[in-house]
């Protein structure tokens, strides 16, 4: 089954597309390019299209003129005409480019061949302003030009396949046919009998054909046995598979239980050494604060008996006076 061929423009759109029609001859050099980064314009994209349909046809028809290097890159060519034709881009830029035109070309195809099956529920693509475009899941930058440019290319390029399986086709049956009358003539003479052949080796030679129809039968049976038997071992395999998925799965399970565990048997333990510690820092700091109030204790005290005995001294010295 072959792709249908893209669809012919309106006729407002059918005008000569304006493609670069140089020489196809380049001139590779390594020395280092600087690129070009940003938007694509329309005359960079149209000089792509150009070098991708002069590609496909120096593919296609080789010409002794221009020939391509053995080792030379298909994007490495495109790269190197767009560049001879002021489009400074890299080949995977060329690359990612194709890939987006043809992807918008389809959508816009596609919307086109719906708007023509009905025109009253469908506008237009062209005369669509950019928010419209967005609102349908359509490219809101594709212009008449690139349009008619991809169309073009790839109605060549479906024509030439076209040509192609044609060729093939009428080249194939002549060699079919040559083949199956030279089977038939020699399966003819086989079977004839020769006139110096008797009645008897013909009667023997039909004899040990009869048992000769009845080898299917035996080998259909062998075919079945050996089926039954590779199923068999099919189904076996599937089993031991099973068993060995199972088998993995279980130790995988008990694994992971005892690493589970086993993290937490650690949290727990953490868990009771972070209590010791918290408890031996309570126990140093009531111990603490009782030497502080024992000290205390003691200072208040030995103040008090300062305070008596110099009372009385103070009294003693008044009542020597």
């Amino acid at each position: 089954m072959s792709n249908p061929p893209p669809p012919s423009l309106p006729s407002s759109l059918q005008h000569q597309p304006p493609y670069i029609t140089t020489p196809t001859t380049l001139i590779t050099t390594s020395t280092n390019r600087e690129y070009c980064k940003g938007n694509w314009t329309i005359q960079e994209t149209l000089t792509l299209i150009t070098a991708k349909r002069l590609d496909d046809e120096r593919r296609t028809k080789p010409s002794t003129s221009s020939p391509s290097k053995p080792g030379e890159l298909r994007w490495k060519w495109v790269e190197n005409y767009c560049w001879d034709h002021g489009c400074f881009r890299s080949q995977n830029q060329c690359n990612d480019k194709w890939d987006n035109l043809l992807r918008d070309y389809k959508k816009v195809r596609q919307y086109k061949s719906s708007h023509t099956q009905s025109s009253d529920q469908f506008p237009s693509y062209w005369s669509m302003e950019r928010h419209q475009r967005k609102l349908h899941n359509l490219p809101t930058n594709m212009s008449p030009e690139v349009f008619e440019a991809l169309n073009d290319v790839l109605q060549r390029k479906y024509h030439t396949h076209q040509q192609q399986q044609k060729q093939q086709q009428q080249e194939q049956p002549p060699q079919q046919q040559q083949q199956q009358s030279t089977g038939s003539i020699h399966q003819q003479k086989l079977n004839q009998p020769s006139i110096f052949q008797s009645t008897e080796q013909v009667t023997a030679r039909k004899d040990q054909q009869a048992p000769e129809t009845e080898a299917p039968i035996t080998v259909s049976e062998s075919d079945s046995s050996e089926t039954e038997s590779s199923e068999n071992l099919d189904s076996e395999t599937k089993r031991k598979k099973v068993r060995k998925i199972g088998s993995s799965i279980m130790r995988s399970a008990s694994v992971l239980a005892k690493t589970l565990k086993s993290c937490e048997e650690k949290k727990d333990k953490r868990h009771q050494e972070v209590m010791k510690l918290e408890q031996r820092r309570l126990e140093i700091e009531e111990t603490r604060n009782e030497v502080n109030r024992k000290g205390i204790t003691d200072l208040v005290a030995a103040m008090t008996n300062l305070s008596g005995v110099i009372q009385t001294l103070i009294s003693k010295r008044y009542d020597q006076k």
